[in-house]
């Protein structure tokens, strides 16, 4: 039997898109784009706060971080449990659907795996 190297965790939309640095890097948001989950615990409005950040390269490095969202509320629990202790880089987190017409709460979707520990 063939290890996965990725396990499906969860789809959810990208909370607060509207309130951050979205609009600033909209058109470099596609379906695919991997974007990276960071825990916020100095945010006000959740203790489970997991931002969601995109990071714009340049020759292979990151040349600036964008803070576009977050994992809504109600399923990031789990996520930020797991990155406060220190399981910073089990997580893939991908675009997987954008609609620029929707309401700004419903216009980017994200998949959400768990990357095997090699």
């Amino acid at each position: 039997m063939v290890a996965k190297k990725k396990m499906y965790l969860m789809d959810c939309h990208l909370a607060g898109r509207k309130y951050h640095d979205a609009d600033e890097v909209w058109d470099e948001l596609k379906v695919g784009t991997t974007l990276r989950l960071e825990r916020d615990k100095e945010n006000r409005y959740d203790s489970n706060a997991v931002a969601v950040i995109f990071e714009r390269m340049k020759k292979n490095e990151v040349e600036d971080e964008f803070l576009i969202g977050y994992i809504p509320r109600a399923e990031n629990e789990m996520i930020a449990n797991f990155l406060e202790m220190g399981w910073t880089d089990i997580f893939e987190c991908r675009i997987s659907k954008i609609n620029p017409d929707a309401h700004p709460e419903a216009q980017v979707f994200l998949t959400i795996k768990i990357k095997r520990n090699e």
